[in-house]
């Protein structure tokens, strides 16, 4: 069926109607060959020049397909820490969130996070991180600089949702979620006690005195 020709003003409908597309194509096969601009055309309902107006190449079509996903991510980093009143306990919830997207949008992550070019997306996911981590060092909670404890931070989940998507034989814990709060967790308060150390701290003296800390918690 022959698309009817947009009015002269609706070119930003007929670009979300594109990446929606794109979308649908790039999750379906799972993979970025399937991703061409003829191939996105054809399920738009448009010519192929007519994605050229919207799109440079296939770089950046993907690009943008994969960018949509991080509002949601946003959204739901906002939604996750709307009534939390502390901020290390809305950095954990932002951790979890993101390990959990990462899942939910598996190929839209390793096309973003998991192979060079993307910086796009690695600003904005890092952006993200950074005010949760900033809002904890104005709090007092972490020592440092906000960039690079986030670095840390970042570094760790990305870790662990890149293991769990390209990984999936791996026998995992079956309690998944269990596993990824046990992890954001380690990361949070082991940044905490890292941030708060010197780097030539002797690890014996540490592990000694966290045995007797977690004494008094557990007594």
């Amino acid at each position: 069926m022959k698309r009817v020709r947009a009015n002269p003003g609706h070119g930003e409908r007929l670009r979300e109607e594109i990446l929606a597309a794109a979308e649908a194509l790039l999750v379906e096969t799972g993979s970025e060959a399937a991703l061409t601009l003829r191939a996105v055309a054809g399920r738009t309902g448009v010519s192929t020049p007519s994605v050229y107006l919207h799109f440079a190449d296939k770089d950046s079509l993907i690009e943008a397909v994969c960018l949509r996903a991080w509002n949601e991510l946003e959204r739901r980093m906002r939604e996750a820490t709307r009534d939390v009143g502390h901020p290390f306990m809305a950095l954990g919830r932002c951790g979890r969130v993101y390990v959990r997207f990462a899942l939910d949008h598996p190929v839209q992550y390793r096309v973003l996070m998991m192979r060079q070019g993307s910086g796009s997306a690695a600003e904005a996911c890092f952006g993200y991180i950074v005010a949760a981590v900033s809002a904890c060092v104005a709090a007092g909670v972490l020592h440092g600089d906000p960039q690079a404890l986030a670095l840390g931070v970042w570094s760790a989940a990305h870790g662990c949702a890149s293991l769990l998507i390209s990984q999936p034989s791996f026998p995992w814990p079956e309690d998944l979620d269990g596993f990824i709060d046990d992890t954001v967790r380690m990361v949070g308060f082991g940044t905490a006690l890292a941030s708060r150390l010197p780097r030539r701290a002797v690890s014996t003296e540490v592990v000694a005195e966290l045995d007797a800390l977690a004494a008094r918690f557990a007594g």
